[in-house]
């Protein structure tokens, strides 16, 4: 998913839909943080629905659609939490082919109604409009969704089951290629139909409480504990000495793997990132704005596999800081401070 310049964290606002519509191409939004979007495309729910072809199995029995994918998710968290926004689709790995009245036509001469196109992978995301929360005066809507590829599925075969992975939660991250980072529930099934689908999703949705979860608390908390310039020094330092250990005093250490590259620009985003970095008259940052310029770090450079490990890796030690600050760090974090 992608959405890459800001942080990966703060879902958006959207429009509120019924159980039914699922939008237009002028009612999808512009902005898209909870994805990495990398080469995906956005796209509606009426084009994956209406123009792209469904693939078969061997046999000719169709697949599990993406559009009934979205549409049994959707019925179910609507179910669990009331009301969504309009779905957020990213698409990517398009298939073409041709009709067989265009098999022999120039490649110029064809018209759109002699293409077919599937796409081989898809990602969406909803936000439940009546359940949001406040995280640093910013609000965050809870957010549903789920990802699927058909190379997953054995086409060339008989008809077997269709993987996904559904997830809820506040802060979520998502790409095509599967790849996902989640604060609440996420878990991979298969379905045959689209109401395997509605059943699974709506168990999973079920099994998540938001009104119990300590996330939101924890992040908070984040925005409110700040560390001063000088134990950003000391932690930039450490990050530093910590790359030369020999591997034997790393393991003893929480893993870290921001290397020279990301630490000198989570220094320059310290310096001279508007947002996130050290204001004019201020003498500390907040441990939430020294998440947002380390995640911001570890996206320069690397390859999009590596972004969302990179980036739970990056909250894991803010955590860790944070523990380490309250007195009640037991994994090491503290050595980072000294």
């Amino acid at each position: 998913m992608d959405n890459n310049n800001d942080m990966i964290l703060t879902p958006i606002g959207g429009q509120i839909v019924s159980t039914i519509s699922l939008g237009t191409a002028e009612e999808q939004s512009e902005q898209h943080p909870n994805f990495i979007e990398s080469n995906t495309q956005g796209i509606t729910f009426e084009e994956l629905t209406e123009k792209n072809v469904i693939p078969t199995f061997a046999d000719g029995t169709l697949t599990l659609s993406s559009g009934s994918i979205i549409k049994a998710t959707m019925r179910a968290a609507e179910e669990v939490y009331g009301e969504l926004t309009i779905p957020e689709i990213r698409v990517s790995h398009r298939i073409q082919g041709r009709t067989p009245e265009a098999m022999n036509n120039q490649t110029s001469a064809l018209q759109d109604e002699d293409i077919t196109t599937f796409y081989q992978r898809m990602a969406f995301l909803c936000r439940v409009q009546g359940i949001t929360r406040t995280i640093n005066g910013k609000e965050v809507h809870l957010c549903i969704g789920a990802t699927r590829s058909y190379s997953e599925d054995k086409l060339f075969g008989r008809p077997t089951p269709s993987k996904m992975r559904l997830f809820v939660g506040w802060f979520v991250k998502v790409c095509t290629n599967g790849c996902l980072t989640c604060d609440g529930n996420s878990g991979t099934i298969e379905c045959m139909t689209e109401a395997d689908v509605y059943e699974k999703a709506l168990a999973l949705f079920k099994s998540f409480d938001p009104e119990k979860e300590n996330t939101l608390e924890m992040l908070e908390n984040l925005g409110t504990t700040r560390i001063s310039e000088s134990d950003f020094c000391k932690i930039i330092g450490r990050l530093r000495l910590y790359q030369a250990l020999p591997s034997s005093e790393q393991n003893v250490l929480p893993k870290v793997i921001l290397g020279d590259q990301a630490v000198n620009k989570l220094v320059h985003g310290y310096v001279s990132n508007p947002n996130f970095g050290l204001k004019d008259g201020a003498d500390s940052i907040s441990l939430w704005e020294l998440l947002q310029l380390a995640n911001e770090a570890v996206k320069q450079g690397a390859y999009i596999d590596q972004w969302l490990e990179r980036n739970q890796n990056c909250s894991d030690f803010v955590l860790g800081i944070q523990r380490a600050i309250l007195g009640i760090d037991q994994e090491g974090y503290d050595w980072f401070l000294n």
